[in-house]
């Protein structure tokens, strides 16, 4: 760009691999930088664009360099470097506009397909369960490993009947997915006032009335509010391992004693330590799924 066009925006574009996905968009939401996107195609899974837009004003040289150096520690803990960051200068846009034509339909498992709500439904996934979603700049679309495992999960031991309560629900694709697959209904929360906004958008989106999926700000004390003393039959529980350590004696309030729960959002070196966490709390793992270092751990009560 030439010196003479005056830049609103910095885009930044940095090649990541899926495992960083979630632990980047965690950082940048934690930085307060919403105006995020990640693309990628579902036949290329493993080649992804982190794209970020910064205004100008406010991102000098200095600043953007800190950026870049706060996120390297994130790549670390995953043995690897990050890329060498590319910043591009763009004219005043409409970003929100702008980031949507990085998503595609995503089919995930055997039934689901996940639909861009802007996007027509292809021929060739007539026969998915369509779970439309307009993800938010700060959500991501559900092509993250610890998503996919949770879906996978749902479509292999489908919710037919059961309550089920989603314990940071992002976008509110969990819920989504749980209601197609025949739950009787869910309800959800998180502590981020933009995922409640998406998840009430995208369960409206799909048709889905406030009894079908309801939400609310806040973290446990919130889900169970909403639970109204009937603890739920299924606890969908999507977060980073430390944050699901701490969360963990909140879980007999929230799941019943023949519930059972879905954890994911760990890397598979960190689930033995969970595991030692949820037998002292007298919770049991039945099942153990991973997705390249992400893992999902399927708990219920211990009957001992």
């Amino acid at each position: 760009m030439t010196s003479s066009v005056k830049a609103c925006w910095w885009r930044l574009s940095l090649p990541i691999s899926p495992d960083l996905e979630e632990s980047l968009l965690w950082k940048l939401a934690d930085m307060g930088l919403h105006r995020v996107a990640v693309q990628h195609a579902p036949e290329t899974p493993a080649q992804r664009t982190l794209l970020v837009w910064l205004p100008a004003f406010e991102w000098p040289e200095q600043e953007r360099d800190h950026l870049i150096a706060s996120l390297c520690p994130l790549a670390e803990v995953f043995g690897v470097t990050l890329a060498p960051p590319r910043w591009d200068e763009v004219a005043d846009e409409d970003w929100s506009l702008s980031w949507k034509q990085h998503w595609q339909p995503d089919p995930v498992g055997q039934r689901l397909l996940i639909l861009p709500a802007w996007l027509e439904l292809p021929a060739e996934y007539s026969d998915r369960l369509v779970l439309r979603m307009d993800p938010g700049a700060a959500f991501g679309s559900g092509s993250h490993p610890t998503t996919r495992l949770c879906l996978e999960a749902l479509e292999r031991n489908p919710p037919l009947g059961l309550r089920v309560a989603d314990l940071g629900c992002g976008s509110g694709i969990l819920g989504l997915a749980s209601i197609g697959l025949g739950a009787q209904a869910v309800v959800a929360a998180d502590t981020d006032s933009l995922a409640v906004r998406s998840t009430t958008e995208n369960a409206a989106l799909n048709g889905l009335s406030e009894h079908q999926l309801s939400v609310e700000l806040g973290s446990a004390d919130a889900l169970e509010a909403l639970l109204s003393g009937a603890p739920a039959d299924l606890l969908l529980c999507n977060i980073l391992a430390p944050v699901i350590e701490a969360l963990a004696p909140s879980f007999d309030r929230l799941l019943s004693k023949r519930g059972r729960g879905l954890l994911s959002g760990l890397l598979v070196d960190q689930a033995p330590r969970l595991i030692t966490v949820l037998n002292g709390l007298g919770w049991q793992v039945d099942g153990q799924f991973e997705q390249g270092r992400w893992g999902l751990l399927n708990i219920s009560k211990s009957r001992t």
